[in-house]
């Protein structure tokens, strides 16, 4: 029996304002526990919040940007459950008129474009975070430096088919939120996490399974991890005669399991009513036009611009743009070293490899692009080589030196010299006769040894065009 799976993705998104959602403390990741806090996002008696009208321009900016509609009315909820670091014993949300509604992004699944609905986006609070003490103590301790921090939660419909299918919608919706400056994502941090919704079906079925929702998933391969555990256990379940039920699981990175937390609450369980300490949102038509105006060049916009302004391939474009920070970083690199393919393959090759060895994000590069296209144009005019060039590029790394400033310090010039080369050249004819004769003969690798010892007998600092031709030069004269 073939099952395909139904999943939906709740996003949760930090707002990168200045302050919280209904108070004047700072909105600042970390700090010493419980300095950013007040009597509002404590939820003492008598403490009324006051909305913060950044937050709601960045949740349009979402909507905007992800072809929602913006709603021109909308209110806040109070959203009624108990739990440690939530101290009001309720949080502030929108759940009868969100904020905004029916959107959309298209994501390039194996089958085809996939348009992956968008069911409402709206702005709330965050809750505090719980310090689990270890087991023999007994207790938690709680941190409300987060509670109030203002969140922006995108809900998409069961749309998504497979996991890999929810990566793909997480890392464009992620770097639409970056390229908006509405948020951070440092999944690591926390300020950007996801939930997900997955059942099981018979596949060209239209009917629904029971669904379970894998809670508070802070990476992207996590969360493709989890979804492809939990369509398997559900699926043996079925197969088993056993019923999944309707449950929150957490994931649990060091088994590579699900774990179920509790039984899924349902909308009524949480007795929502409009919240009677703050006014309805209202937005004229002149304010949603001023912020639609803001919405910079998104990820797609520019991925299409690459194309057709640097004629790059559609796999660069893709990778490029995938990060704002990556997408300036080409661009202003190539303000100085006008080669367009030249530098999207050393940022897709040398720079994503150091990146990825080192742990670092794009957003981490410690040295301004201007250094690639330095390097780049030493590599043209044969100062050095291609395979010192990525020795230099490495450095640059850890020094945040200049490339010049390297290549002096290493040694690395490329020596073009023809009469030093020749040198090296006739030793390495007279030592590999028989490597000579297999040339004559007509063998090109023996060329490519040739090269290749010459190259070495130089330290690498051989120009590879100069020797080759001298070398072919020198055989033919003999």
């Amino acid at each position: 029996m073939r099952y395909e799976s139904v999943i939906g993705l709740e996003v949760h998104a930090e707002l990168l304002t200045k302050t919280k959602m209904f108070c004047s403390c700072s909105n600042k990741f970390g700090g010493e526990v419980n300095t950013r806090c007040c009597p509002v996002c404590l939820g003492l008696p008598g403490a009324l919040p006051v909305l913060n009208a950044k937050a709601v321009e960045y949740a349009v900016k979402v909507g905007l940007a992800t072809n929602s509609q913006i709603s021109r009315f909308s209110r806040m909820d109070r959203k009624n459950y108990f739990y440690p670091d939530l101290p009001k014993g309720y949080q502030i949300s929108q759940y009868g008129l969100p904020l905004c509604s029916g959107g959309y992004l298209e994501v390039e699944a194996e089958d085809g474009m996939r348009k992956v609905r968008i069911k409402r986006i709206h702005i709330e609070e965050d809750a505090g975070k719980l310090i689990h003490a270890d087991t023999e103590a007994g207790y938690s301790l709680v941190d409300y430096n987060r509670a109030g921090v203002p969140l922006v939660e995108i809900v998409s419909e069961p749309d998504i088919r497979t996991p890999e299918e929810a990566g793909l919608y997480l890392q464009k919706l992620k770097s639409i939120l970056e390229y908006l400056e509405v948020s951070d994502c440092r999944m690591q941090e926390g300020s950007l996490r996801c939930d997900a919704n997955l059942s099981v079906r018979i596949a060209g079925s239209t009917v629904l399974g029971t669904k379970t929702e894998i809670k508070n998933m802070n990476s992207i391969k996590a969360m493709e991890k989890a979804l492809e555990y939990e369509f398997k256990r559900q699926t043996e379940l079925i197969d088993n005669g056993g019923k999944v039920l309707q449950e929150t699981r957490r994931w649990d990175a060091s088994k590579g399991i699900t774990v179920a937390m509790r039984s899924k609450e349902l909308a009524h369980d949480y007795r929502y009513f409009p919240e009677p300490d703050i006014v309805p949102v209202v937005l004229d038509m002149n304010r949603i036009e001023k912020i639609k105006g803001e919405v910079p060049e998104l990820p797609y916009e520019k991925e299409q611009r690459f194309i057709n302004e640097h004629g790059l391939p559609a796999y660069d474009a893709s990778v490029l743009t995938s990060s704002k920070s990556l997408g300036e970083f080409f661009e202003k690199c190539l303000r100085e070293y006008d080669n367009p393919k030249t530098v999207s393959n050393w940022v897709m090759g040398e720079l994503l490899r150091i990146l990825k060895n080192r742990g670092l994000e794009p957003e981490n590069i410690s040295f301004p692009a201007s250094y690639l296209a330095e390097l780049l144009k030493l590599v043209e005019d044969s100062t050095i080589s291609i395979t010192a060039a990525k020795q230099v590029f490495e450095s640059m790394f850890d020094s945040g030196k200049e490339p010049r400033v390297i290549i002096r310090e290493m040694g690395l010039e490329q020596i073009s010299n023809e009469a030093a080369i020749s040198e090296i050249v006739r030793k390495v004819i007279s030592e590999n006769g028989k490597s000579v004769e297999d040339y004559k003969a007509g063998k090109g690798k023996a060329l490519r040894y040739l090269v290749g010892q010459a190259m070495k007998a130089s330290e690498g600092r051989g120009n590879p065009q100069v020797i080759n031709r001298l070398i072919r030069e020198m055989i033919n004269k003999k």
